[in-house]
């Protein structure tokens, strides 16, 4: 797919394939550790086919923007994508490698896997602290049949620059005026309330920890801690739970094309399956390479998942680039690069 991309990536040093496919390349990238899981898993399993080694640091996603600027690593990842004038000033490529799913997290007793009902409002109001105890009325109404605490409800979030939180406040900005005006949304906002943990791998740390707590990780560290997730109300006005079919129904109708290095923001679809909070996470390339080699071999690897990992990403819950997607990628870097 990336062939071309691959033959441009260069500052005009000439190199061998073959003397190239006949050592090992050892790559680095950081960034999101909302895609960390899989990216993890295809990295196992493209050494044991290839011998190539990919060396990935879940870092959050500014971090991961901040060091493919600096070139200290050989690619970035980041779940807040990268803005087109960032790009061109740059120079680098941004494409979308894979789509999940932001879950709110709890840890009340008696409560199962998603079983809590939640609304985005009744969220909003729970970080902006206007809802503090388990059984405040507007969480009763959307739950008549759960048993609820009185309980304070204990506060989690990001203190990393982080898209998982650039994507949970972009949601939260779109569903209440309240959270909006007094918070608004970013990698990384003064919280009103709560404690911060470091990366996905922190949050659901705490959550896990701390009973009466509530707090937002990607859908897979909800599985792989045994953290209860919650339904969320959709756009249309139904309760959905997150699961890959919710996180595709999301992602169904983006418009990739149209926005600047294919940066779609998917949160807030409308369509009655919908996952609320449904993100993608980017992959960030210079488009010169000092080390061309290295170029070539972060496309190569992310070919290779394109064709090889889609089984993978369906196992953590994670979708897939559909076909048509990963067509307009191969695009997209013919022309960019």
């Amino acid at each position: 797919m990336f062939t071309r991309v691959i033959k441009q990536l260069s500052v005009g040093v000439a190199l061998s394939a073959a003397a190239m496919s006949a050592q090992a390349v050892d790559i680095t990238g950081a960034g999101a550790s909302f895609p960390y899981p899989i990216y993890a898993k295809w990295a196992a399993q493209y050494q044991q086919e290839t011998g190539n080694r990919i060396n990935y640091q879940s870092i959050g996603s500014g971090g991961g923007q901040q060091q493919i600027i600096a070139k200290t690593v050989d690619f970035g990842a980041s779940d807040d994508p990268m803005k087109a004038e960032d790009l061109e000033k740059n120079n680098l490529l941004q494409f979308p490698a894979i789509i999940g799913g932001v879950v709110p997290v709890i840890n009340v007793n008696g409560i199962k896997p998603g079983e809590l009902r939640l609304s985005g409002e009744v969220l909003a109001d729970i970080y902006l602290s206007k809802i503090t105890k388990w059984d405040d009325e507007a969480i009763k109404a959307l739950n008549p049949d759960v048993k609820l605490p009185s309980a304070s409800i204990i506060v989690v979030h990001r203190s990393d620059g982080s898209g998982t939180t650039f994507n949970w406040t972009n949601y939260l900005s779109k569903v209440s005026t309240d959270w909006r005006d007094k918070v608004g949304e970013g990698k990384a906002v003064k919280w009103p309330t709560g404690q911060g943990g470091k990366g996905n791998e922190g949050v659901a740390a705490y959550v896990r920890q701390l009973k009466n707590s509530i707090g937002y990780v990607e859908y897979a560290y909800a599985k792989q801690n045994n953290l209860s997730w919650t339904q969320l109300q959709n756009k249309d006005g139904q309760y959905v739970q997150p699961s890959q079919e919710s996180f595709a129904a999301a992602a169904a109708n983006a418009d990739w094309k149209s926005a600047p290095g294919m940066g779609v923001v998917l949160t807030d679809e409308p369509g009655a399956e919908s996952w609320p909070i449904t993100a993608a996470s980017f992959i960030l390339v210079h488009k010169e390479q000092s080390k061309p080699e290295n170029g070539r071999a972060v496309l190569e690897f992310f070919d290779w998942a394109f064709a090889n990992g889609d089984d993978m990403a369906a196992e953590l819950d994670y979708v897939p680039m559909p076909d048509n997607v990963v067509s307009q990628i191969a695009e997209v870097g013919k022309t960019d690069v």
